[in-house]
């Protein structure tokens, strides 16, 4: 079987707040193949939307690299700022000379000003390959403008001019999405909550991206409209060729939808491996957590279901994530 290319790749990323007080993400790793559908799952809190923001470049991350179709997109300070910090205590403690800690930071300050020329290289068009389909219906679309206006933003700033073509692409969109072209010179407040998600991910369509990033794109809906957008969002995958990063605190939701699976735990990936794999043979203690407190509309197995809780030690934060078997890989002890 022919392995699938790269599309996506992040690298160590690390985003700090709060002058670095605050870590949401800490070494994040991971590598998204086309056409695939990879999922981030976790608590509130874990981090799964701030790296969806630091992928499409909402952030400048603080550390790390970001790869999109093979090139570098975005890049971090801090990873040159360790070394050279570490260059300068190694010369404290005697183990370098002056010399040798000079041609260091030389060379780290080289590197760094080489990759961040690397990243303003690429084109705002490759960069819109890359859409987002926000968590909040509600508040990701502007009340002040139509739904034509809306889904057509992203062509206006990429230059598309003709009002003809305009009208033509955001017709097509809204029946894609399986809402009628009658409805885009409606305002958002005049729709429901599912009918507000599907402007939104008409408005990443339109723009023909190679992946979407769909942050928690359900959450926020009734249960029926659930079924219905993951339903749309997989149809699109396959008729557009799309590569798909899920957000979600809902492993129920995941399963059926994503080829593979990340677990987030502040800020870092504590398990990653194919949805069927993860479901079948979870090793890490917070991705058992995490499934023994999905509701079956069972009675009798609620009734009789043991709520697995976990309480993590500091070492085990500081677990290397392993390959633990082909495709498996988790911090946990080998």
């Amino acid at each position: 079987m022919e392995e699938k290319e790269s599309l996506l790749r992040v690298e160590n990323l690390r985003q700090y707040f709060n002058r670095g007080s605050f870590r949401a993400l800490d070494g994040v790793s991971f590598e998204i193949k086309k056409g695939e559908v990879f999922s981030i799952v976790g608590e509130s809190g874990c981090g799964k939307t701030t790296t969806g923001r630091a992928i499409i470049k909402l952030y400048n991350i603080t550390g790390g690299q970001i790869f999109f179709n093979g090139k570098l997109i975005s890049v971090g300070k801090l990873d040159f700022e360790e070394n050279i910090k570490q260059a300068k205590s190694d010369l404290a403690a005697k183990k370098i000379s002056k010399s040798e800690c000079a041609k260091i930071i030389s060379e780290q300050k080289k590197i760094y000003r080489e990759k961040l020329g690397e990243t303003k290289k690429i084109k705002r068009d490759e960069l819109t390959k890359m859409q987002m389909i926000f968590q909040d219906p509600v508040t990701s679309l502007d009340p002040r403008m139509t739904v034509r206006e809306i889904i057509a933003e992203g062509l206006r700033i990429r230059g598309v001019r003709d009002k003809k073509e305009i009208e033509q692409k955001v017709s097509d969109v809204l029946k894609r999405v399986g809402l009628v072209p009658e409805y885009a010179d409606r305002y958002p407040h005049e729709f429901s909550g599912g009918q507000r998600q599907r402007i939104g991910i008409a408005r990443a369509i339109i723009m023909e991206p190679e992946l979407i990033i769909a942050d928690e794109p359900v959450s926020a809906l009734d249960v029926s409209i659930k079924a219905q957008v993951t339903n749309l969002l997989n149809d699109l995958r396959h008729d557009m060729g799309l590569t798909v990063l899920f957000i979600s605190h809902d492993l129920s939701v995941v399963k059926y939808f994503s080829d593979r699976i990340a677990v987030m735990y502040f800020g870092k990936i504590v398990e990653l491996a194919s949805s069927q794999e993860l479901f079948a043979n979870p090793l890490h203690p917070y991705t058992k957590s995490l499934l023994s407190a999905i509701p079956l509309p069972d009675p009798d197995y609620e009734r009789s279901r043991k709520r697995i809780v976990y309480n993590p030690s500091p070492e085990d934060r500081e677990l290397p994530l392993v390959e633990v078997r082909s495709g498996h890989w988790a911090r946990v002890r080998v």
